[in-house]
């Protein structure tokens, strides 16, 4: 159980962290600052037990900023989601290419029926240069 509310405290955490584009429904949020939100995190962990009613003006910025970190969470979540997508279909177009490309397997090595003799013809015959030419040849030497 722990393993699983670990799992979703970084979860939230990577997808409140990833940027984000602008949205319409971004700009209705409320804008708070760090500042303030920083204030409202310390004024909550002092006072735990009736916080809402001691504190209404940290408890109204705590939850204007719950709003923005889910909503920042779902922009994160939405962005994954398009990355991956368009990942998938990156990678299918490539697939529909390589197939329409493919080239039947043959290596050269054994002629279709009726190609043997003009396959034979066409290749390239004296392809060493004369320098290559003008080398004396020396056998493997023997380890005596």
């Amino acid at each position: 159980m722990r393993f699983l509310l670990r799992i979703t405290f970084w979860l939230g955490l990577v997808l409140v962290l990833l940027p984000r584009d602008k949205t319409p429904e971004s700009e209705k949020l409320p804008q708070i600052g760090a500042a303030d939100a920083v204030q409202a995190a310390t004024a909550a962990v002092s006072d735990m037990t009736q916080f809402c009613k001691r504190q209404p003006a940290a408890c109204e910025v705590g939850g204007q900023a719950a709003t923005i970190i889910g909503q920042r969470a779902q922009d994160g979540a939405r962005k994954i989601y398009q990355i991956i997508n368009e990942k998938k279909e990156q990678l299918g177009n490539e697939k529909a290419e390589k197939s329409e490309k493919k080239v039947p397997d043959r290596t050269g090595s054994i002629a279709a029926a009726g190609e043997g003799d003009a396959v034979a013809s066409e290749a390239p015959r004296d392809t060493l240069t004369q320098d290559d030419l003008a080398l004396e040849w020396h056998g493997p030497e023997t380890a005596n």
